[in-house]
């Protein structure tokens, strides 16, 4: 399930993940991978929510390739609980964009942040595609200024 939530800096995705038992690692807590398996299924659904499933990039000749991704621990998730997913765009440069995540405890306390770099490619030489105004101005209500967490994760 996934909503997207307008409010007076924009938009944003939010999602919703039921804990599952396949979910669960030796420390009977929800494994680290499946936070970015997590990250992972919200950029797809904000690339749709903005116009442009990936899908339709390769169609139009270009792809997006994560290139980093940051995650940030705090309080673990645990079988039965729901996780929060909150996803927006916090950078938007010609062939690149930022992509933060806030995932939260049904309680509301911080799980984790993250965030993820992506660069767009044109598929035939993996060049970096670089977006017309008609393109960029499909993500630009999903730009916001805010970064996830307790300090800001490192640009580079």
């Amino acid at each position: 399930m996934h909503a997207i939530i307008e409010d007076n800096q924009g938009k944003l995705l939010r999602m919703e993940f039921p804990v599952y038992t396949f979910h669960i690692d030796y420390s009977r807590h929800v494994s680290n991978l499946v936070y970015v398996q997590w990250m992972e299924s919200a950029r797809c659904t904000l690339l749709e929510a903005a116009g442009l499933p990936i899908a339709k990039m390769g169609e139009m000749g270009f792809l997006p390739v994560l290139t980093e991704t940051q995650i940030r621990y705090h309080s673990p998730l645990y079988l039965g609980d729901t996780a929060r997913l909150e996803a927006w765009v916090s950078e938007f440069r010609g062939a690149s964009a930022w992509v933060e995540y806030r995932i939260t405890r049904p309680d509301g306390a911080l799980a984790a942040h993250g965030r993820q770099k992506g660069l767009f490619v044109r598929a035939d030489n993996l060049r970096p595609y670089r977006f017309p105004p008609e393109q960029r101005a499909l993500f630009e209500p999903f730009i916001r200024t805010e970064e996830c967490g307790d300090e800001p994760a490192p640009r580079g």
